[in-house]
């Protein structure tokens, strides 16, 4: 399939580059144009549905990810959802994490009062790694990127399903933003207890939008101390509950959410199983190229299943080579970054190969 009608950028860059920002689509670009319209000619008037047109978006995301929707929070990004959901915690909670995971997952463990944190190895023994952890430690909240922004390694979610029936009083709290859009997901019938994501990467809506997913259980362990504080009362705020006003509070922007309900109508038009098998493809030979090339570290090189972000062994050369090719990527570690999506194409990896041979 051809996407550059509607992803122009691939008309001028050779984009890989989705694991640090996706890219817009024409047509959301004109939904968005529609919607910004309605609000000029209306106003306040504009907002008098908001509320069911946002409950409209969290059906959707829960639609989409196969969760329930009223354990679905509509949140700005990963980033304040996490830092929220951790205040709402208990500081008795022991935390495993992962060494060199994304600093929004880690540093806000780390700097609040948690009084045990522990760290599993980030290699190509990542599972066992994290399983030796949890038999020694004993913690009671896992909390991990499903993919790791600087290596792309992607954890095993049939581990994960199986560590949580070994261990299912364990919370296993996931960053899926480098995954959520690029697989089919079914969080209930998945061994995590709470997803968050951002929805500017691979989901393709855009900043300002993301999305937290829990299961019931969740409930229990989340601000248990406001629970005696009557809720307001309000005509405008008396239907909400407390984790919503503890994740959704003030006002949403309509715009940023429409955004991602649009984002999910488009990947749902393409079918996500196409799109997984299309990216376990470009992941496959991509692999195997880089690997041939020794461009990527052993830990990568010796894992089974990928995602599709690779860090790439650099000099100096490569990267002019591929700035000055239009090939759009991003530093990352101590190489080079680049990600394929579904608007990637075998002949993308087959021009950033002859790049890299010429180098």
């Amino acid at each position: 399939m051809n996407f550059t009608e509607q992803f122009p950028v691939l008309n001028d860059y050779l984009y890989l580059d989705t694991a640090g920002s996706g890219i817009l689509s024409q047509s959301i670009q004109q939904w968005r144009r529609a919607h910004d319209e309605q609000f000029v000619k209306e106003g306040s008037k504009f907002r008098h549905h908001q509320a069911d047109f946002l409950q409209d978006v969290k059906s959707h995301v829960a639609r989409f990810f196969k969760a329930k929707v009223e354990n679905t929070f509509l949140v700005q990004n990963f980033s304040i959802a996490f830092n929220t959901f951790l205040d709402g915690l208990d500081h008795s909670h022991r935390f495993l994490l992962l060494q060199s995971d994304y600093p929004s997952v880690n540093y806000p463990v780390e700097s609040r009062n948690f009084k045990h944190i522990e760290y599993a190895e980030l290699d190509e023994n990542l599972e066992q790694n994290i399983l030796n952890k949890v038999r020694s430690f004993k913690p009671t909240i896992l909390a991990l990127s499903l993919i790791q922004y600087i290596s792309g390694i992607r954890i095993n979610l049939d581990f994960i399903k199986k560590l949580k029936q070994e261990y299912p009083e364990m919370l296993i709290v996931a960053d899926g933003t480098q995954f959520c859009g690029t697989a089919s997901f079914n969080f209930e019938d998945s061994g995590l207890d709470v997803l968050l994501s951002s929805g500017y990467k691979w989901m393709l809506s855009g900043y300002g939008n993301g999305f937290m997913l829990i299961k019931d259980h969740v409930k229990e362990h989340l601000y248990q101390d406001r629970t005696s504080h009557a809720l307001p009362q309000e005509p405008f705020l008396k239907h909400k509950k407390l984790l919503a006003l503890c994740f959704e509070p003030g006002h949403l922007d309509t715009l940023a959410f429409g955004t991602l309900k649009q984002s999910i109508l488009h990947l749902e038009q393409l079918g996500m199983d196409l799109i997984e098998k299309r990216l376990r493809t470009l992941s496959e030979l991509a692999k195997k190229a880089f690997t041939e090339r020794e461009l990527l570290s052993s830990e990568v090189a010796q894992r089974t299943v990928h995602s599709t972000i690779f860090n790439l062994k650099s000099d100096a050369v490569l990267t002019k080579k591929m700035q000055d090719a239009n090939v759009l990527f991003s530093p990352r570690g101590a190489g080079l970054r680049v990600s394929f999506h579904f608007y990637n194409t075998e002949q993308d990896l087959e021009k950033l190969i002859q790049i890299i041979d010429r180098a």
